[in-house]
């Protein structure tokens, strides 16, 4: 970890290592904790892991932008988009 990042896979070896577990099922772990955070956010609902993370959706006003490219005022539409925040455990691994 040259650089320091974990993608998936990384991560599903670190946890398949440090449990005993194969990757095959820390895999199917990870995937089903994912698609699970996914449809709750998806629903409206939020998603918190106390210490961890927070998880949920917020809506956005309609509002008009600017094409970087051409100039040309754009109209975009309201929508929905995942507010992620990060719990006190995990700021403090930070320090």
């Amino acid at each position: 970890m040259a650089d320091k990042s974990l993608n998936k896979t990384e991560l599903v070896a670190a946890v398949a290592a440090s449990t005993g577990q194969s990757q095959a099922a820390v895999g199917a772990v990870v995937d089903a904790f994912f698609a699970t955070i996914a449809e709750t956010v998806a629903g409206g609902g939020k998603v918190t892991i106390p210490g961890w993370l927070a998880a949920e959706r917020t809506s956005t006003a309609a509002r008009t932008g600017r094409n970087p490219q051409t100039g040309a005022e754009i109209s975009i539409p309201a929508g929905h988009r995942v507010k992620l925040t990060a719990g006190s455990k995990l700021k403090a691994s930070v320090k």
